[in-house]
């Protein structure tokens, strides 16, 4: 496998500086940019899945493509969607703590 160098991130890169000029009042992600995926900007939201939905509704990607998975025991809900902007591959990620149910005492609860 050829090195990469840092001229080829130049896609995520400038998919970045248009995202800021565009959308500067959206919450701020965590940033990664991935020399083994040289065309993809991650944007991942934390504790804030209306964050996460202001980015899916800003860019435009299709509420019915994001897949919802769990990890970290069950305690972590996670949200993952593809897009397209300014060239790049937009990989928006989510995390957000699962909430923990109450138990429900035997015999509470609707009656039918």
């Amino acid at each position: 496998m050829n090195a990469r160098i840092l001229s080829d991130l130049t896609l995520p890169v400038t998919a970045l500086v248009a995202l800021e000029a565009k959308f500067s009042h959206l919450p701020a992600p965590n940033v990664d940019f991935c020399p083994v995926y040289p065309d993809r900007l991650r944007l991942s939201l934390h504790d804030d899945l209306g964050a996460f939905e202001a980015w899916r509704e800003a860019l435009n990607i299709d509420p019915a493509a994001v897949v919802h998975r769990v990890q970290g025991g069950g305690g972590t809900r996670v949200l993952k969607v593809h897009g397209r902007f300014a060239g790049a591959d937009i990989e928006l990620v989510g995390f957000t703590p699962v909430p923990v149910l109450e138990p429900v005492a035997a015999g509470s609860g609707a009656v039918s």
